[in-house]
């Protein structure tokens, strides 16, 4: 790893390349400074040492690490609520992604955590959006990475979520089931409600009205389709506060803006252990394990 972002592995085929960088530059031609990597010692064999001006040679890999020349830097940190030889629990902040993808690779919540704590093998159980903000939950060990990943497949993981959204008129609570779909054209960000059977299912309740017209919701999800608990609260007419995507799309930015947050928190995450047996509870301010 290098600040936590772990190296991308090429293998070298039989060839007739001269140098690593000739190869490279034919094998991964959209990055243009295989030189400047290599000379700066950006790529390596093995056993991790530099490449340099070798002579190309097949049959081994070589590796190199993803840089992005204008990625912006997220200007608030993440908080570790708990950690073990099984799990970590991270709370997230606001416009920090959790995974590399687009403009991100080392401002992500996953390389941040990678390059603190050492953990080359630190991987998310579950995801939130970039805007979300609350609770993810790491695997440290690669081994017992699909035992817990199971319990989300399954939906045995209890999740619960605060949010501010105009105010409502209820009934309150309630529990309420769309049927969610990805579009195809220029809005597939915008998961749609369409006819058919629910796939979607949120338990909500307003819990205190504020100021302005708005409200505090908490909202606990069943399962867990992409931006569930936006696209359900928008088809209430109730659209989280800060939501650059729902109801109306806005345009991306760059680079991003941080000062009006989603109001979207991953609040709560509770579920029996696989491994352990235990009830594992977290919550942003504290955590339990318990014996059944």
């Amino acid at each position: 790893m290098r600040d936590g972002v772990a190296a991308s592995a090429v293998f070298c085929p039989a060839g007739p390349w001269p140098s690593f960088a000739a190869f490279l530059n034919e094998r991964l031609p959209r990055v243009l400074d295989w030189p400047e990597r290599i000379a700066r010692g950006d790529v390596v064999d093995d056993d991790g040492r530099a490449i340099a001006d070798a002579p190309y040679r097949a049959g081994r890999r070589v590796y190199y690490w993803r840089y992005l020349e204008a990625e912006p830097e997220v200007p608030f940190d993440a908080r570790i609520v708990f950690q073990d030889e099984h799990l970590l629990v991270a709370d997230k902040p606001h416009f920090l992604p959790v995974t590399p993808s687009g403009l991100y690779a080392r401002q992500t919540l996953m390389a941040r955590l990678r390059h603190t704590t050492g953990l080359a093998d630190l991987i998310p159980i579950h995801r939130l959006d970039r805007e979300t903000a609350g609770l993810v939950v790491f695997g440290v060990r690669r081994d017992e990475r699909d035992a817990y990943h199971q319990l989300f497949r399954e939906r045995s993981v209890a999740k619960v979520y605060e949010a501010i959204a105009p105010r409502g008129d209820g009934p309150w609570p309630r529990t309420v089931h769309h049927r969610l779909a990805e579009p195809a054209g220029e809005n597939f960000m915008q998961m749609q409600v369409v006819e058919g059977e629910p796939n979607a299912e949120t338990w909500i309740d307003l819990v205190e009205p504020l100021a302005g017209g708005l409200a505090r919701y908490e909202l606990r999800p069943h399962t867990g389709a992409r931006h569930q608990l936006r696209a359900q609260m928008n088809a209430l007419g109730l659209p989280i506060v800060g939501d650059r995507i729902y109801p109306v799309l806005q345009p991306h930015e760059n680079p991003p803006r941080f000062d009006a947050p989603l109001q979207l928190v991953a609040r709560e995450i509770s579920f029996t252990d696989p491994l352990t047996g235990g009830l594992r509870f977290f919550s942003r301010s504290t955590a339990t394990i318990a014996p059944l």
